[in-house]
């Protein structure tokens, strides 16, 4: 989790993309293009991750993301044509977020005690959140002074690094269930896609991701069509990332308490999506700098919960042969919510203003919500999973 913390510090690619293209004076419908093939490449990439991480193990789908990330980030910083550009950021999307799912199919291997899991999951969203705020922070600080090319290199030296340390320091991972989840490959998939549940969590944290993708995609545009200069989005972020780090302790015990008396994690995720929702949803509302940071802020709760609560609820419903598999496809809900978050801003704010996108985004959280019902209705009737045949 330490490796995976502070290659999101490094996590230069994606932040910084869309300057690196304004850099190259593309049109704007040629950056549009290209961060959504990032998004793209990010979404498929967390499921066949996911499934890689079954069928191959969890350390060779790690090293192996790690490296091709360290070959690949140099090539997204240094190209220029865009037909090659948006190449590159298919493969380094696929890769950006990889050990997302080896690690939650890693921890569901290993921890055993739900309060256990619940605190690990929270002190890993933690650790993301810091590297968030550090990225930020030491990349608006560092490009001005390397330029912006030598930030795609830094970020490779990361991922270099972590794909070495994983490699002498994580054991030679053969899973009980790989050759079944090899050789039943399409039964695996099968289960996967037939699985009502997985679906409906999918939905939930898609509605509740897409105002978290919002305070780095619609938070900005709000501002910037309010008159406001980039140093005053810098403060929203500061201040959100202050508040995850206070609330995070207290946050976590209560979660984890919560998990070890067995209670069910699905109305905290509804309320957590509702939260979010109107959270973000109320900088539509908004008019200056402390107004957007409160808005920024309101729905921090919701967002440490969030994550919580929902691989909480996946460690519950996952057959042991497809941890990879189901944890890359709930992964790939944050990639869709990078997707979604800025072409839905984009549109409510031609189309109605900041009035607009409070709405939709509200709307989003209440989306999420509403999908916990027959949620939580399923989970009363699990699915009794058996570990599939090796042939």
């Amino acid at each position: 989790m330490i490796g995976a913390s502070l290659v999101r510090a490094a996590g230069f690619a994606y932040p910084f993309l869309s300057y690196r293209l304004s850099e190259l004076a593309l049109s704007t419908s040629s950056i549009s293009t290209i961060l959504a093939a990032f998004g793209v490449g990010w979404l498929v990439g967390q499921i066949v991750l996911g499934r890689l991480a079954d069928i191959v193990g969890r350390r060779a789908a790690l090293v192996g993301s790690m490296l091709l990330a360290a070959v690949t980030l140099p090539l997204l910083g240094g190209l220029s044509h865009p037909a090659a550009i948006a190449l590159a950021a298919v493969v380094v999307g696929a890769v950006y977020d990889a050990p997302r799912p080896v690690i939650t199919a890693v921890v569901a291997d290993t921890v055993s005690d739900d309060a256990a899991r619940a605190s690990i999951n929270g002190w890993r969203h933690f650790g993301i959140n810091v590297g968030a705020a550090t990225t930020g922070a030491a990349g608006g600080l560092l490009s001005d002074s390397t330029g912006l090319t030598a930030l795609y290199w830094i970020n490779a030296v990361a991922c270099a690094t972590f794909a070495l340390t994983a490699l002498a320091c994580m054991p030679q991972d053969r899973p009980a269930h790989r050759g079944a989840a090899a050789a039943g490959g399409r039964d695996t998939y099968r289960t996967a896609v037939t699985d009502a549940r997985l679906w409906l969590l999918w939905l939930v944290s898609l509605g509740a991701l897409i105002p978290v993708a919002g305070l780095f995609s619609i938070l900005p545009l709000l501002m910037d069509d309010a008159g406001l200069p980039a140093s005053a989005y810098g403060w929203t972020q500061v201040a959100s990332a202050c508040t995850v780090l206070v609330l995070s302790v207290p946050l976590n015990r209560w979660l984890a308490r919560r998990a070890s008396r067995g209670a069910s994690m699905v109305p905290l995720l509804a309320v957590s999506s509702l939260v979010l929702g109107a959270g973000l949803g109320s900088a539509g509302l908004a008019d200056s700098t402390p107004q957007y940071v409160i808005a920024a802020c309101i729905g921090i709760p919701g967002e440490i919960v969030v994550f919580v609560a929902a691989t909480a609820l996946l460690d519950q419903i996952t057959p042991p042969q497809a941890r990879g598999l189901y944890a890359g496809i709930w992964g790939s809900t944050l990639a869709a919510a990078v997707i979604c978050a800025p072409a839905l801003a984009g549109w409510s704010l031609t189309q109605g203003g900041p009035q607009l996108v409070a709405v939709t985004t509200t709307l989003c959280g209440l989306i999420g919500t509403a999908a916990c019902l027959p949620l939580a209705v399923l989970m009363h009737y699990p699915r009794t999973h058996q570990a599939l045949p090796v042939k």
